[in-house]
């Protein structure tokens, strides 16, 4: 039996990359494959985040071309940059998958 597996609504030249996003998808979730094993079970449609997005996250340097980390990210203040993760996860779920939001709320407020 041949089982058929979309990775979204676009064209592609061939499989490839198609199969690197599928094994890339699958190989994350065993164990010790990233460096916590936790890390999966917190990334954009997981339980954890109640089937919406991930927050954005930074890198170095602290601004590129004009753009800047958030401040309350470089605070070290642990509970305001948890809140901030979720309001903005909260934000980037209505932005970007509207099909995630329930009756004005995003999945995370549920």
């Amino acid at each position: 039996m041949t089982e058929e597996i979309s990775i979204g609504d676009f064209v592609l030249s061939g499989g490839e990359i198609a199969a690197a996003a599928v094994i890339e998808a699958v190989v994350r979730l065993r164990d010790d494959v990233l460096g916590n094993d936790g890390s999966a079970t917190s990334d954009s449609f997981e339980p954890e985040r109640e089937g919406g997005l991930d927050c954005a996250w930074y890198t170095r340097p602290a601004e590129f071309r004009g753009l800047g980390v958030p401040a309350v990210l470089m605070s070290g203040h642990h509970a305001d940059i948890e809140k901030w993760r979720r309001e903005n996860a909260r934000e980037r779920t209505q932005r970007y998958r509207p099909d995630l939001v329930k009756d004005g709320e995003s999945s995370q407020d549920r």
